[in-house]
């Protein structure tokens, strides 16, 4: 693994299915109470200019489990959000810290933050990825189907970031991967460009929620207005008209098909309450799979092993 989780496209399958196994042994550790403080006395800085509770809530419980330290560090209350040049705070950080996990929106912040910092730079989110989130889900995944390869993966909504890091993660892991957007709202064309280069996964991208869900094993869906994009609301509500997983979309599915959100969910928006509630406990299960799936992201970048 590289000295940072930049993105998921900087990844190889090989260090996907690491972090997840890892992360399997951080569960285990920490549900039977074993002592895993991998990174006493080190320090995560987190750089929060996108507000969360997910994020900070798991990197900071992980931390304090892993026996470390983490500092919350707001835009509006570091220097980074009163002009200070990225390269500068990385440097700066760099020496006090042992490693830096920012939350933001443009994802060459977060690249030029790797560039100049001496430590390990985690990306808890961008416009464009969103890394942390799809190894919770992919562990998730592989803890209820007992396996990743030769499952189908199928996204509904926006090609935002989720759709971004879902895509390039599920193909890694072996998973052939659909995609149901409208017309405008497709992922990323580095993205793409990428999966035409898969061979033993396939990839599809639909204009109907329909066509993307036929025999899923997984279905996933996100909000239709993510942060920074609530003017937009009025105008993405009615280009998603239609996008929603709801009981009839998913009897188009695979028997035993699961259902997974990244929170926070708007009911009867993407993902009608009944839907919801049904696959409750696998979309919780992903929501707690991302303290676990980030710890061993942690131990391994910042881990006493690594320079």
């Amino acid at each position: 693994m590289k000295k940072d989780l930049l993105k998921l496209l900087d990844l190889s399958r090989e260090d996907i299915i690491n972090i997840l196994n890892v992360g399997d042994q951080m569960k285990y550790n920490q549900k039977h109470g074993l002592p895993h403080n991998y990174l006493q006395g080190k320090t995560l800085a987190m750089i929060f200019e996108k507000n969360s509770t997910r994020t900070r809530v798991s990197f900071e419980t992980g931390m304090f489990q892993l026996g470390g330290h983490a500092l919350f560090l707001s835009g509006k209350e570091s220097q980074i959000g009163r002009g200070e040049p990225i390269a500068d705070t990385a440097r700066v950080l760099s020496r006090y810290c042992d490693g830096i996990m920012i939350r933001t929106f443009g994802q060459d912040e977060v690249e030029e933050l790797a560039e100049y910092a001496d430590i390990p730079v985690i990306n808890g989110l961008t416009d464009f990825a969103h890394p942390c989130q799809v190894l919770a889900d992919l562990m998730t995944i592989r803890e209820h189907k007992s396996r990743l390869e030769g499952l189908k993966l199928c996204f509904i909504g926006d090609g935002n970031n989720m759709a971004n890091s879902l895509i390039v993660g599920g193909l890694k892991c072996g998973m052939d991967v659909s995609v149901a957007c409208p017309e405008g709202y497709d992922p990323d064309e580095k993205v793409l460009e990428f999966a035409k280069t898969v061979t033993d996964a396939k990839f599809q991208l639909c204009r109907t929620p329909q066509e993307a869900a036929q025999g899923a094993d997984v279905v996933v869906t996100d909000v239709w207005a993510s942060m920074g994009q609530e003017e937009e609301k009025a105008i993405r509500e009615k280009a998603f008209a239609g996008f929603q997983v709801n009981a009839a979309l998913m009897a188009l599915t695979n028997p035993g098909c699961m259902v997974q959100h990244c929170l926070p969910a708007h009911r009867e928006e993407e993902i009608t309450a009944e839907v919801f509630e049904a696959h409750a406990q696998e979309i919780f299960d992903e929501a707690e799979n991302r303290l676990h799936a980030q710890k061993a992201v942690m131990y391994l970048l910042m881990g006493k092993d690594q320079k």
